[in-house]
């Protein structure tokens, strides 16, 4: 499959990072709980762009001891993004992480392939993300802010569907275990709910 991203991307966790240390990173989207120290890693990286947000992986308001992403967070990443690719170099390689490089930088990475590939269908831009991250579980109140942002009317979200759709079909135990966590509206979009 023929990728729509203009430069390399790559997806990983806090435990992978030490592995791109030395792939020539060029720009790197760091998404980390607020509490959480900066990871040691990033000390070998050498020069490179960077942008550090700092939410919690959660859906929902109101979850005790936990900061949602805000629409000032993905306002951010989309700025990072559209700087990106307004002039991306041949050897640009963006970088998307955040603590197991599942939900949070996977949302980030779709909005970021939405932005910069407008006419691309949002089913594609999916298939971009599971191409790079196959396990990929987009955090949706990322995809909601970035949708509403882009002006995409909901066909993110609506896309998103099918990933969530895809990974219960493969791994079923996970709805239990996203409903537990305050991630039940995911399951039940995937469930055609």
């Amino acid at each position: 499959m023929e990728t729509i991203a203009p430069f390399r991307i790559s997806v990983c966790g806090i435990e992978e990072l030490a592995g791109h240390c030395e792939t020539g990173v060029s720009h790197t989207l760091s998404i980390l709980d607020p509490d959480w120290p900066v990871p040691e890693a990033f000390g070998a990286f050498g020069e490179h762009a960077k942008l550090e947000l700092r939410f919690h992986d959660v859906i929902e308001e109101g979850m005790p001891g936990t900061l949602p992403p805000r629409e000032e967070h993905v306002a951010e990443l989309l700025t990072f993004g559209r700087d990106l690719m307004a002039e991306p170099s041949p050897e640009a390689h963006l970088l998307v992480h955040c603590h197991a490089g599942v939900s949070r930088s996977t949302a980030s990475m779709a909005l970021m392939l939405a932005q910069g590939s407008p006419g691309a269908d949002p089913d594609r831009v999916f298939a971009e993300v599971l191409r790079i991250r196959p396990q990929a579980w987009p955090n949706l109140r990322i995809l909601e802010m970035g949708d509403a942002l882009l002006g995409r009317r909901g066909a993110l979200v609506a896309a998103a569907r099918g990933v969530y759709r895809r990974q219960l079909e493969a791994r079923p135990h996970l709805a239990d275990e996203f409903r537990r966590h305050g991630r039940g509206r995911e399951v039940e979009a995937a469930l055609g709910g």
